[in-house]
């Protein structure tokens, strides 16, 4: 679903990533940890198209992941929501719908707007909601083109526990409808027990790669060790 070949990314003199390849089949959960600064944010937002790579390849269903039958494939949720001031909540999701031309629209964002409790605030307009809010629609508009792929990038922050449980719950669902989710966070208990497999990335580089209980055995096959205590182990200065 996704392949990513030989990825680098300069800003000037500054190499943010460097030289990193990975794939992802359909059907997967991959989380994308790292601390901060590690590259991650760079990674999904070059895969996205919303950075240039300085080199390397990246491929969503076998095609480039700028062309536009690519960007049909998969959608983005940015870290910081970004709304429309004067759109209100369901016209947000109304443009997805006729920017992805998505059939029912009304039915399947009405689903989304119980599940992330947004029901009665469909005519609040963008400027008038809580960041938590906005993450929840920001959230809405991207499950509502129900693509191939999508691209987290820090989901959980801003949520109440209740989002948190229902996009954990939205993940596995979109598992065993055979999407792909690709999600970077540092809230690890977040995904601890959702992901299949996590990509860890320090200094641009990935460092760590395999399901949670491969990368306990960094820790002397502790299979006790909790995923912070395996990401800290990883991502430790030597």
């Amino acid at each position: 679903m996704l392949e990513v070949k030989s990825f680098t990314k300069k800003f000037k003199n500054i190499e943010a990533v460097s030289n990193i390849s990975f794939t992802m089949k359909s059907g997967s959960i991959v989380g994308l940890l790292g601390p901060n600064g590690a590259g991650k944010s760079t990674t999904i937002k070059t895969i996205a198209g919303l950075l240039k790579k300085t080199a390397g390849e990246i491929t969503i269903g076998g095609l480039p992941s700028k062309s536009i039958d690519a960007k049909k494939k998969f959608t983005y949720i940015p870290e910081v929501p970004e709304l429309y001031d004067m759109l209100t909540v369901k016209e947000h999701l109304e443009f997805i719908a006729n920017a992805y031309e998505v059939d029912d629209w009304e039915k399947k964002a009405e689903k989304l707007f119980k599940r992330y409790d947004l029901y009665d605030k469909q005519d609040k307009f963008g400027k008038e909601l809580s960041k938590g809010m906005k993450q929840k629609v920001s959230i809405c508009c991207g499950l509502l083109p129900e693509p191939d792929l999508y691209l987290f990038d820090e989901p959980m922050i801003g949520l109440d526990p209740k989002a948190i449980r229902e996009t954990k719950i939205i993940f596995k669902e979109l598992k065993e409808q055979g999407k792909t989710v690709f999600v970077s966070t540092h809230l690890l208990d977040s995904i601890e027990n959702v992901c299949d497999r996590i990509l860890v990335m320090k200094n641009g580089k990935i460092i760590a790669d395999g399901d949670i209980n491969s990368l306990k055995k960094q820790l002397g096959n502790n299979e006790h060790a909790s995923l912070e205590e395996v990401f800290l182990e990883v991502t430790k200065d030597e």
